[in-house]
């Protein structure tokens, strides 16, 4: 017990100090470990670090779909989609920001990550969205709100982060994650709607279906991805591991070579690639290898792999720390005991859902999801298995609460990115978010009490594997 407060003392003293949370959890950590385990070494401790990345083949995935974020982020992807959002539903009451969520929706398909798709739509159609004359807290908030869909629409970072801290399967999380993430896109757009409607906003001119299947062709690289990513993993063809590595390849080749909004093949310079490729291959095929590999990686894909490098080790050193945490927790029993208290208490799984949501719902105003989620799910996950509440339920619950926790101070990272975007202050960003977290609570008490929304589509792969 008192190994357990000094734990939490150090771990909450050194947050309010100002110290990164990744840092917080690892040095509270260690700290614990040295002071209360006789005979532990730091080399131990180190070891203990690495070996928590590397026993967990799916946390491998997160570099991958990182890197093809970036390359479709930098790629043009995000302007595509958003012309072929627009040409869509462009032209209904308020279509425009209706066909920002579409364009969040579609891109959170290939990029996993929210941050990054407020980031690679926000840029864009924010200004579009005031220029057309749309108020500008109103944008801002859609933006903020529907980026959320980047860790629900699968593939997803968190739900990555799920899969590897309770090792449920990760297909079957994607699979989960499709229908509430599809119904939140929706639900956001009757909203914008119902409003555009009162407010009478703007809408666009029908373009034609000219202008949409010139606009479909534009984006069917990244449509594609979307529906090969997701065939390759719900059909069982690959892991997600494995789909992640593909799709990395998928989205250099798309950016680089098809789109060519990146890479050597985008400018002039190219025309002098294009001589040195051709005295390469006369010369041999080892030379033609050689000029092809230095004409293709030019600054921008270089500027693209280190970007992601960065974010990359960043999310994993998170995801370390918090994982030794989780070790430290896991040594003195902790979720054991918090386990068998509230099964004690006899709440019923009605009730011990709104102490699920309360919590989750605390800890995202304070914390990064990633650090949520190692922590709380090796604790809620024994006493929702107790209780007859299925995993995959319990880890999209857990995921709709890191979307609220996206868009609400002061760590929201999408009030950030907006703000960046908007150049506008993080109070006036909050407030523009704000109106958005109601909508986004009775989506959240929806999920967490209508358990078909989520378990739908694995029980229907399930089913159907089965009979075949």
């Amino acid at each position: 017990m008192i190994t357990t407060i000094v734990l939490f003392v150090l771990l909450f003293a050194l947050m309010f100090s100002g110290m990164p949370i990744a840092i917080s959890l690892g040095l509270s950590s260690i700290i614990t470990i040295m002071v209360f385990a006789e005979g532990t070494s730091m080399a131990s401790i180190s070891l203990k670090m690495v070996g928590t990345l590397t026993e967990h083949y799916t946390l491998l995935a997160i570099p991958f779909f990182i890197l093809s974020s970036a390359f479709l982020s930098n790629g043009g992807v995000a302007g595509r989609m958003i012309r072929f959002a627009v040409a869509c539903i462009g032209h209904i009451k308020g279509g425009l920001a209706m066909a920002s969520v579409l364009a969040c929706m579609l891109f959170a398909a290939v990029s996993g990550s929210s941050p990054a798709t407020v980031a690679a739509i926000g840029s864009i159609v924010i200004v579009g969205m005031v220029k057309s004359g749309y108020p500008k807290p109103f944008a801002a908030g859609v933006i903020s709100t529907a980026g959320t869909l980047g860790i629900l629409i699968p593939p997803s970072i968190v739900m990555l982060i799920y899969a590897a801290a309770t090792e449920v399967s990760a297909a079957r999380m994607f699979m989960a994650g499709l229908i509430p993430g599809l119904a939140m896109g929706v639900i956001l757009m009757i909203a914008i709607y119902v409003i555009a409607r009162i407010k009478n906003f703007p809408s666009e001119k029908f373009p034609g279906f000219g202008e949409i299947g010139r606009s479909f062709l534009g984006a069917l690289g990244g449509l594609f991805m979307i529906l090969f990513v997701l065939y390759i993993i719900y059909g069982g063809v690959a892991s997600p591991t494995e789909a992640a590595s593909i799709s990395a390849i998928y989205a250099f080749f798309i950016a680089v070579y098809v789109y060519r909004d990146i890479g050597p093949l985008k400018n002039t310079a190219w025309r002098k690639d294009k001589e040195n490729l051709a005295k390469a291959a006369v010369r041999g095929v080892s030379d033609l290898v050689v000029v092809t590999f230095k004409s293709t990686f030019d600054a921008d894909v270089k500027k693209v792999v280190l970007d992601a490098a960065k974010v990359s080790i960043m999310l994993l050193f998170i995801i370390a720390n918090a994982m030794l945490f989780a070790h430290v927790l896991t040594l003195e029993r902790i979720p054991h005991t918090i386990a068998a208290m509230i099964v004690d208490m006899q709440l019923p799984a009605w009730g011990f859902l709104i102490v699920v949501n309360i919590v989750l719902l605390i800890a995202g105003n304070f914390m990064e999801p990633s650090a949520i989620i190692l922590i709380m799910a090796p604790i809620l996950f024994p006493i929702a298995l107790e209780l007859g509440i299925d995993p995959i339920h319990l880890g999209i619950i857990m995921v709709v609460n890191m979307e609220i926790g996206m868009i609400t101070p002061p760590v929201g990272l999408n009030l950030f990115v907006t703000a960046g975007i908007t150049g506008e202050s993080m109070g006036w960003v909050i407030k523009s978010a704000a109106p958005w977290l109601l909508l986004m609570l009775g989506f959240l008490i929806l999920i967490t009490y209508v358990p078909q929304i989520s378990l739908f589509i694995p029980e229907l792969v399930d089913h159907l594997r089965g009979y075949n």
